[in-house]
């Protein structure tokens, strides 16, 4: 493989590593905020004994997280110099404003919300929880404007080749960020779903079923079902976007060929692009058309109509049905779990042993629909503007292959390393009345012997 090849690997493999922990955080430190206030409102020690546990894997991931994104940051100029010569103008602006309205007030407030609790009042202990919170999700809002302008990117103009910004409201609300951030949010809400109910299930499992274990399993599993007929509706709407923008990444997700109508929705098939066909078709008559355009005889793009300006076709169009796949298996596994709360205050065994295996799904289905945005745009990096091959680094292949390896390897560590200690401490969790107290000010976040109310 030659350098281009190993260094979108490269990139590819640094993104998927980091991209894990902001799914996590962005969307529990709004759980945590919920579990603080119910604590204020209620001063049940359960949602404090909650707060208590996912808080440390709030931390973990935090920590993992700037890590990975700090390595990220460094191959724009190691890999990628041509991106920010030839479009730095705004790409670099987006990422300050993200360091300078998030990141700052995220890394003030976390050590508040860690380690301040019996050094602060309470209501400055919740309002650093909440100010961590807006300051993931903001984060997460310059993070999006950014890689939504490389896919629909408006607001700018070429002059000698490089982009310059006319209207940085049109730059940043280009035309797929608000379908981009949305579907962003909500995926990161089913992830922190599913991997709440799913480490809760395996307490569940372990026969630890104190009333913190419960409101988490029940937390999890409730808000799996609330946000994912949502995520399905605006899963819909950004397929519209897409189609409307970048029609050759929906022609590849479908897999197909020649532009036409009555196009079917292929459950399976695999893709050949020597052929220009696909083997093994199983798919629902009309159903892509009908999904797409609304009508059954509506008329599809077909990758021949891109004269090789389309992605490759296999990991978009695998990489779309994994998503999807894994949507639908939250849908039916959140809706049962709350069936079964509502009709009997408690899960059977087998959905347990269901959710515990689905602790890591949201990452599975994260993963997925990133490979097919990302992929989805070849062969270029800033769709019309900048093509990838233009911007990569002449850097010999091997380099570029050593440095790789030392990457995987380094990030199977850590992710096994962070994996192992979630599963630690959900194994050593125990609740507060089982622990001695803790003196007066000592420890993090330690629970107090009797309810807080607000300072």
């Amino acid at each position: 493989m030659d350098a281009l090849i190993l260094s979108r690997i490269q990139f590819g493999a640094n993104i998927s590593f980091h991209i894990l922990f902001p799914t996590v955080t962005i969307a529990l430190g709004w759980l945590l905020l919920f579990f603080k206030l119910r604590y204020n409102r209620t001063g049940d020690m359960k949602w404090m004994e909650a707060y208590r546990f996912w808080v440390k894997v709030f931390a973990l991931s935090f920590a993992l997280g700037v890590v990975s994104g700090i390595t990220m940051s460094f191959q724009f100029g190691t890999n990628w110099p041509g991106f920010m010569e030839r479009v730095g103008n705004i790409a670099g602006p987006l990422l300050a404003y993200e360091v300078l309205t998030a990141f700052f007030l995220e890394a003030v407030f976390i050590g508040i919300m860690l380690f301040g609790f019996r050094r602060v009042s309470n209501r400055v202990h919740t309002l650093a929880t909440f100010l961590v919170a807006f300051g993931t999700t903001v984060s997460a809002f310059w993070i999006i404007a950014l890689n939504s302008w490389m896919h629909t990117p408006a607001g700018f103009e070429l002059r000698d080749g490089v982009a310059h910004a006319t209207d940085w409201w049109a730059v940043v609300f280009n035309p797929s960020m608000p379908y981009r951030l949305t579907h962003m949010l909500l995926a990161s809400g089913l992830t922190v779903a599913f991997l709440v109910a799913g480490i809760s299930a395996y307490r569940w499992l372990r026969d630890d079923r104190t009333p913190a274990v419960m409101a988490a399993l029940r937390s999890g599993v409730t808000l799996g079902a609330v946000l994912i007929p949502v995520q399905i509706f605006v899963g819909d709407l950004h397929g519209l976007n897409t189609l409307e923008h970048q029609p050759q990444k929906i022609a590849a997700m479908e897999g197909n060929w020649e532009t036409r109508g009555e196009v079917p929705l292929l459950l399976f098939a695999l893709p050949d692009e020597e052929t220009r066909s696909n083997r093994f078709e199983l798919g629902i008559p009309k159903g892509a058309s009908l999904i797409l355009k609304h009508d059954p005889a509506g008329v599809v793009p077909g990758l021949n109509d891109f004269e090789g300006l389309h992605p490759p076709v296999a990991p978009v169009f695998f990489g779309f049905r994994i998503m999807v796949g894994i949507g639908l298996l939250m849908l039916a596994a959140s809706w049962l779990g709350v069936w079964q709360f509502w009709r009997r205050g408690d899960l059977s065994p087998w959905l347990a042993r269901g959710l515990f295996a689905m602790t890591f799904s949201g990452w599975v289905a994260t993963l997925a629909g990133w490979y097919v945005t990302e992929i989805g745009r070849q062969p270029w990096l800033v769709s019309g503007v900048l093509k990838t091959a233009e911007a990569v680094a002449a850097v010999p292949a091997g380099s570029v292959a050593t440095t790789l390896v030392m990457y995987l390897s380094l990030y199977a560590l850590l992710l096994s390393a962070y994996i192992g200690v979630i599963f630690y401490i959900a194994r050593k969790g125990k609740p507060a009345a089982s622990r001695p107290k803790a003196p007066g000010g000592g420890g993090a976040i330690p629970v107090p012997a009797a309810p807080m109310k607000a300072s």
